[in-house]
């Protein structure tokens, strides 16, 4: 009965405009622990709002929160915080400071829901906070230039967070982890950002499902972490001079699995990465599905499907003992006389001309020619440039459904 104790006392606040409460900033400071504020349709003109106490602040017909270009909006520093239904505009560009719509501050237990954030420098900042939730809120920026633009989300020394059933669009990066652990990203919606869809860095034990990344500046970018699981995701349209569908840098322990890498730049690019699993993902009409870079021990790539891609594999250093093995190459021109489902004769997946693109760009323009058909095809027969025992000894006849 003691823990009800709060709760029965709890009060319900009105604001509105015209209301004897007029101002979300002044409420705060006349609400008690656990209260909730009822914020009534209108536009109000404030920032630098502190949430210092347990609140939960609900909006009703999404009123609008105008920071007039002034700082940061909502600053939380509580724990048991919800914001939910509010449509936030105009907060402060600083080139000194990160300034965001909302920042949420050594915090825990918090909520923050059904949000709506336009003409926004950074989004939602989570600074040294855990066991919160960031869900079904859109995000939408203006992003022109990385110097003058911010993250949609960002996460700083932060875990056990769940970003779910986000739109961003049109800020520096979509999504932003650093020195965060234990964080779920499920089906968010990431595309026309500047940079990446979605980029992490020094963070570990991370899962993210079902998202869609597309036609940003580049896809995922995952770096120094590891035990990092990606399933089921959709890396689309990432297309430009140095795009890709995800950029693995120094990572290990990890399963890329069930994943759509379609018309990017890259599908994968690679360096540095051990004892990954790349199992059942589809590379559909890129320009490169995958490309090694080097310094990659114990990987196994099973079971994917390659399709149409004008470069299936690039290896620019020893097989070292990475495995591909029973794959689906839709440039693969094998038998299959006992009709098992597998190639009788091995498949060669990396090109001649890939090796000589990588190293004369400008060779790209021959990629059609008949000249590159048959010095390719002279390559299969007598391996000299490309790796010799880089081959699927199992090709899939048949593509994996």
């Amino acid at each position: 009965m003691l823990l009800l104790g709060p709760l029965v006392w709890a009060k319900t606040w009105s604001v509105c405009p015209t209301c004897e409460h007029s101002s979300i900033k002044k409420t705060i400071q006349q609400a008690n622990a656990h209260d909730t504020l009822l914020v009534q349709k209108g536009t109000y003109r404030e920032f630098e709002i502190l949430v210092d106490r347990p609140l939960v602040i609900k909006g009703v017909d999404y009123p609008i929160i105008d920071g007039e270009k002034k700082g940061e909006i909502f600053r939380i520093q509580s724990d048991g915080v919800t914001l939910d239904g509010l449509f936030i505009i105009n907060v402060g560009v600083s080139y000194t400071k990160d300034n965001a719509a909302i920042r949420v501050i050594r915090s825990k237990n918090f909520l923050i829901q059904n949000m709506v954030l336009e003409q926004l420098f950074f989004g939602i900042y989570l600074e040294k906070s855990s066991h919160g939730k960031v869900y079904h809120n859109r995000i939408i920026g203006e992003a022109v230039d990385e110097y003058n633009s911010g993250n949609g989300i960002q996460l700083w020394y932060s875990s056990d967070i769940e970003v779910r059933k986000n739109h961003v669009q049109g800020t520096r990066d979509g999504i932003y982890l650093e020195f965060s652990d234990q964080i779920t990203i499920t089906d968010n919606v990431s595309r026309d950002n500047l940079r990446y869809g979605l980029h992490f860095m020094f963070s570990d034990q991370d899962v993210y499902t079902h998202n869609t990344f597309e036609n940003n500046g580049a896809g995922v970018a995952v770096m120094f972490s590891k035990f990092i699981t990606m399933k089921n995701n959709t890396f689309r349209k990432n297309w430009g001079t140095a795009a890709y569908g995800m950029l693995l840098k120094e990572i290990n322990d990890a399963e890329i699995s069930g994943n759509i890498f379609e018309e990017n730049t890259i599908g994968i690019n690679i360096e540095g990465s051990n004892r990954i699993k790349y199992i059942d993902n589809d590379f559909k009409g890129n320009g490169w599905a995958i490309r090694v870079i080097g310094a990659c021990y114990t990987n196994s790539f099973k079971g994917n499907n390659f399709l149409y891609n004008s470069f299936d594999i690039s290896y620019n250093s020893k097989l070292n003992d990475n495995v591909f093995e029973g794959n689906f190459w839709s440039s693969y021109t094998g038998y299959d006389l006992d009709k098992d489902g597998i190639g009788d004769v091995p498949y060669r997946p990396v090109k001649l001309f890939s090796y000589v693109v990588n190293r004369t760009p400008e060779t790209i323009v021959l990629l059609r020619s008949l000249f590159m058909d048959i010095i390719d095809f002279s390559e299969r027969v007598s391996p000299v440039f490309t790796p010799d025992n880089l081959k699927d000894a199992q090709p899939l006849m048949k593509i994996r459904s």
